[in-house]
């Protein structure tokens, strides 16, 4: 695994949605530069744990909350196994807690031997200690949470480059108001659906358009879809989030989702006008998270050696 943090395309992670998930990585990364005065309260979070490149060592805990949070503990998923390959190798986000690790590799195994999808490309996951990144997400920070593309594994192994500058799939419609019938396919629908048919599953965030599509689905088991909820962005990926494990009694979990399986009036806001063409906003994006945001366990893991 990759010991460098890329330099390039670095922006504020507040508020990010999946289009960062789509920026191309780097064939050459480059360790960022030393941080002036890394003991200064004021210095985000995502300074000193974008800096960090390998896991603390012990017992694994995800502390905290998915979006103020770090990873004690992190394991990798390898870069490439039977049923699924990292992208964007450059990031060094492939470390998850041990639970997500052995979701990732169960879940590609499935989907691989149920012929409907060959297997699956993951994007980001959390760094080494988790914590606030430097770009392209608020959450991811806990070592719960994994972006899995829209793009199913080729039948060989993606050079490096590929992996570096490769897109997903959009499978979003340009007027935004249900998936492109040209790229959509029962693959998709059944990706998702075995993703949210495992008890581990807490959330699965995907565009409005995704949602639309698979409540569609004609089953009448649809208990899973209650986990399946639109968001901004992800028409490239869906993002898989897991429920706090035993291991962790300092991680919050989110309260659980409204009850009925979310294909109601609910959905219909989010093609409504103001969602789809929304004006400009004037409100600026508040202060990035600092170290006393965070858990006090997450000071220990960010100095750790």
């Amino acid at each position: 695994m990759l010991t460098f943090l890329l330099l390039a395309g670095v922006a504020a992670a507040a508020g990010a949605t999946g289009a960062a998930a789509q920026d191309k990585g780097t064939l050459e990364p480059h360790p960022l530069p030393p941080l002036a005065n890394p003991n200064d309260s004021k210095t985000p979070a995502r300074d000193l744990f974008g800096r960090k490149a390998t896991p603390v060592a012990g017992e694994p805990h995800a502390l905290g909350f998915y979006a103020d949070g770090c990873l004690a503990g992190g394991t990798a998923l390898p870069i490439n196994g039977p049923a699924w390959q990292v992208m964007r190798l450059s990031r060094n986000r492939n470390w998850g807690h041990p639970s997500l690790i052995s979701f990732l590799e169960n879940l590609a195994t499935t989907v691989h031997e149920a012929g409907t999808w060959n297997g699956l490309l993951v994007g980001d996951m959390s760094q080494p200690r988790g914590g606030p990144m430097l770009s392209g997400h608020a959450s991811h920070q806990v070592g719960l949470d994994a972006d899995i593309w829209l793009t199913p594994m080729p039948k060989r192994l993606l050079t490096r480059r590929e992996r570096e500058e490769l897109s997903a799939t959009d499978v979003v419609a340009a007027d935004r108001r249900d998936v492109n019938p040209d790229i959509w396919t029962p693959g998709h629908a059944a990706v998702i659906k075995a993703t949210a048919q495992d008890p581990n599953v807490e959330r699965i965030f995907v565009n409005a358009a995704i949602k639309k599509a698979l409540c569609r689905d004609p089953a009448t088991d649809r208990a899973w879809m209650s986990k399946v909820r639109p968001y901004w962005g992800h028409d490239y990926h869906f993002h898989v989030r897991l429920f706090c494990p035993a291991d962790s009694p300092q991680c919050k979990p989110q309260p659980l989702p409204p009850p009925g399986d979310g294909c109601g009036k609910d959905l219909d806001w989010w093609f409504t006008d103001a969602v789809l063409h929304p004006k400009p906003s004037a409100e600026k994006p508040g202060p990035p998270l600092t170290l006393a945001k965070l858990p006090a366990a997450c000071r220990a893991v960010v100095a750790a050696p």
